[in-house]
């Protein structure tokens, strides 16, 4: 970012109405707000899976956003903006993330179903969602000084022949889609639908750093011991003294 050539003022005087042309202010837009959605998805399905999960460098623009086979999943959210978030999973997909996912925490691979109607699939693949959504909400709250929440995570399982059209009730929507590739390159899609909107830096500042959850794990293991109620000082009181006059 280039800065203006620093200008000298007489004390009280009030500074230029207008900014120097050279003076260009920060916009984030649909596009940086969709990429950083999807480096959440990248980044807690990598972590949680402990395989490669990566997007394409291409995204489209569509008309609008729609739940469509094999597993469906949407999340709303509000606040600072609005908008809507959908992934559409293959049924190879949402198996090989669902099987590295419980495979990564020590589950043995007998215990894991291998249909992704189960229901115990779609909780998975909800819990995933709910992750990459708070990691998304979070960055947004540090880096854009703004403040979203988000509905719990909706996962269906869809026919073949089944496609259904999501509104999220918004006044001038834009939607785009994104590919993504598992460790294995399977595919599965991210939709997202938000109101046309722009954040435009005023001042600079430092984005807050993400917490480090073991740091907080240990800060509060190390904290030290709340200091024990002091002891209650002998003798009656006059409150003592009248209630047992009255027998109490």
């Amino acid at each position: 970012m280039a800065y203006a050539t620093p200008q000298t003022f007489l004390i009280n005087a009030p500074p230029p109405a207008t900014m120097s042309h050279q003076d260009k202010p920060v916009v984030f837009g649909t596009e940086d707000l969709l990429m950083s959605l999807c480096n959440s998805v990248t980044r807690v399905l990598t972590v949680a899976t402990q395989s490669q999960v990566h997007y394409s460098g291409m995204v489209q623009r569509i008309s609008k956003t729609c739940l469509k086979p094999d597993i469906g999943c949407f999340v709303l959210f509000d606040g600072g903006f609005s908008g809507l978030v959908i992934i559409n999973f293959s049924a190879q997909a949402a198996m090989e993330l669902y099987e590295s996912y419980l495979l990564s925490m020590g589950m043995s691979r007998d215990d894991l179903v291998t249909s992704y109607t189960s229901d115990e699939v779609s909780n998975v693949m909800g819990e995933l969602m709910n992750q990459v959504v708070g990691d998304f909400t979070g960055k947004i709250r540090r880096e854009l000084q703004t403040h979203i929440t988000q509905n719990q995570p909706k996962m269906l399982v869809l026919n073949k022949q089944v496609m259904l059209s999501v509104d999220a009730n918004l006044d001038n929507p834009e939607a785009r889609r994104v590919t993504f590739y598992t460790g294995n390159n399977n595919i599965f899609y991210l939709e997202l639908a938000m109101d046309r909107t722009e954040f435009i830096k005023l001042y600079d500042f430092e984005a807050q750093e993400a917490p480090d959850p073991d740091a907080l794990m240990a800060q509060s293991h190390d904290a030290p011991a709340p200091a024990p109620a002091p002891a209650a000082t002998s003798g009656s009181s006059d409150t003592d003294d009248l209630l047992k006059s009255l027998g109490m």
